[in-house]
C-alpha cells in the first residue's frame, strides 16, 4: 500500500526505474490490493450466509413440520371480562407462546415479526401470559431485542456489501 502512495517520480528513481514502467508496477499493485479486498469482503459475504444458513437450519429443525402445522392465529372475542394477560395473548398465538415457554433459547427459535411482536407486549402482561415473573420476561424481551439488532445488522451489511460490489463492477 505505502509503494502505491508514493509519488511516481520518486519511485522511479529511487528504483532506477522509468516512470512509466513505475506506473504499470503501481497499477499492479492497486489491482492486488483491490483484489484482496474483494476476497475479505466475499469471505465474509460467505460467513454471513452460512451463519444465516445454520440458524435457518436450526429454526427449521426445532419446529416440527411446518407444512403440516400450519401457523394458527389467536381468534379473540370479546367477552367483556378483562384480564391482564388478554393483550399479551391476542397478540401472540399459542405457538409463539408455547415456543418461549419451552425453548432454552426462544429468540432464535422465532422470525423476526415474532420477535417484534414480543417487543411491543407488555411485560407484565407477557409474563402473566406465560407464569413467569416480570423480570424474566423483561429478560426474555432483551434478548428478543438483541437478537432482532443482530438480524437487523446482518441484512444491513448484506445491503451494503452488495451496493459496494455493484459499485465496483461500473467503474472502468
Amino acid at each position: 500500500k505505502v509503494l502505491i502512495d508514493v509519488p511516481r517520480s520518486d519511485l522511479a528513481e529511487e528504483l532506477a526505474q522509468s516512470e512509466t514502467k513505475i506506473q504499470v508496477l503501481q497499477d499492479t499493485l492497486q489491482q492486488v490490493l483491490d483484489r484482496r479486498e474483494e476476497e475479505r469482503q466475499s469471505r465474509q459475504l460467505l460467513e454471513l450466509y452460512l451463519e444465516a444458513l445454520k440458524t435457518e437450519e436450526s429454526i427449521l429443525s426445532k419446529v416440527a413440520e411446518p407444512e403440516a402445522a400450519p401457523r394458527k392465529e389467536m381468534d379473540v372475542v370479546d367477552t367483556g371480562t378483562s384480564s391482564t394477560d388478554t393483550s399479551a395473548t391476542t397478540a401472540l398465538s399459542d405457538q409463539v407462546l408455547a415456543a418461549l415457554k419451552e425453548k432454552p433459547a426462544p429468540e432464535l427459535c422465532l422470525d423476526s415479526q415474532d420477535l417484534e411482536l414480543v417487543l411491543k407486549a407488555d411485560t407484565a402482561a407477557l409474563a402473566s401470559a406465560l407464569g413467569w415473573d416480570k423480570q424474566k420476561a423483561g429478560a426474555l424481551q432483551e434478548a428478543c431485542d438483541q437478537e432482532l439488532s443482530k438480524r437487523l445488522k446482518q441484512v444491513q451489511t448484506l445491503h451494503s456489501l452488495r451496493s459496494t460490489s455493484k459499485g465496483k463492477k461500473t467503474l472502468p
